[in-house]
Order: C-alpha cells, then sequence, then structure tokens
C-alpha cells in the first residue's frame, strides 16, 4: 500500500461540490457514499474516495486522526 493514501485523505481537500475545500477525511458519511454510488471520480481523486468509502464502511475513521494532527502540527 501506498504510505501518502491515508497522509492524501487527511490534507488533501474537496475539490468541488457542497464540501469543496473540506478534508477528504471530514467528509460526511452519506456523501462519501453517495459519491461511490453516484459519480465516483476518475484518478487519483477517485481512488482516495473510495479508500474513504472502505475506512467509514469499516468504522477505521479513528485511524486517520493521528495523521491529522500530525499534519496540524506541522
Amino acid at each position: 500500500m501506498d504510505e501518502t493514501i491515508l497522509t492524501d485523505l487527511v490534507t488533501t481537500p474537496m475539490p468541488y461540490g457542497r464540501y469543496r475545500g473540506t478534508p477528504l477525511y471530514k467528509l460526511p458519511e452519506p456523501y462519501v457514499v453517495w459519491l461511490s454510488r453516484n459519480r465516483p471520480p476518475k484518478g487519483r481523486l477517485g481512488m482516495l474516495l473510495a479508500t474513504l468509502y472502505e475506512i467509514k464502511l469499516n468504522g477505521l475513521e479513528y485511524l486517520l486522526e493521528p495523521i491529522a494532527e500530525r499534519a496540524r502540527r506541522g
């Protein structure tokens, strides 16, 4: 697994839509589910959102908090 994926989930803002500017990991679960079923983006963003979907689906969001804390500290 590419180690930058989890860091990117924390540091990458949603580039469009209602949640534009929100870090991907903070997107509400219903929105992530909706995107995965209706309009999954292509490319790296699509892969990140698919990963986030799996994380949220399995209740693993807590794994992202230490990464987010490190990112906030710099």
